[in-house]
């Protein structure tokens, strides 16, 4: 199964607070916290395949010549290495954009976790700033949006 079509999942090994999946405002789903979670906490680890940068862009080139809408779950590692988190992902690769996350990410040891800004409340979506170098239209709906995810600056 693709991950454009398996049934999205976490991880709870992985996370440090209970999250679940859901519907999400954003885009499809998105991630929410089961609980209430304190600022400057690791939340969650983003996990999946490790893979060179050239393998992912082939990766995307595929998904983009067999004509399918599909998404990329990479996060860059380092300047040789991203993360593919369709392949063994924690379910950190569900979280939304947003240009007023409540998250950020953070490499520590080859590793890639996601920590709070702030404190978070049970149910609120976790959101993340992808920070891309490409402009791709945001939906986040907050009243900071940029109407891109292109980090500005």
């Amino acid at each position: 199964m693709t991950a454009n079509h398996r049934v999205p999942r976490l991880n709870p090994k992985l996370a440090n607070f209970k999250l679940c999946i859901g519907r999400s405002r954003i885009e499809r789903y998105g991630v929410f916290a089961g609980e209430a979670i304190p600022a400057r906490k690791r939340v969650i680890q983003y996990t999946g395949e490790r893979i060179r940068v050239r393998e992912a862009l082939r990766r995307a080139v595929k998904m983009l010549w067999a004509g399918k809408a599909g998404r990329i779950y990479t996060v860059r590692l380092n300047r040789r290495w991203k993360i593919d988190g369709s392949v063994g992902g924690s379910g950190a690769e569900l979280i939304n954009h947003s240009c007023e996350p409540n998250l950020t990410m953070r490499k520590i040891h080859r590793q890639i976790f996601l920590y709070s800004f702030r404190k978070i409340k049970a149910g609120e979506e976790l959101t993340v700033d992808y920070g891309f170098r490409c402009s791709v239209p945001c939906r986040c709906g907050s009243s900071k949006c940029r109407g891109t995810m292109c980090r500005l600056g």
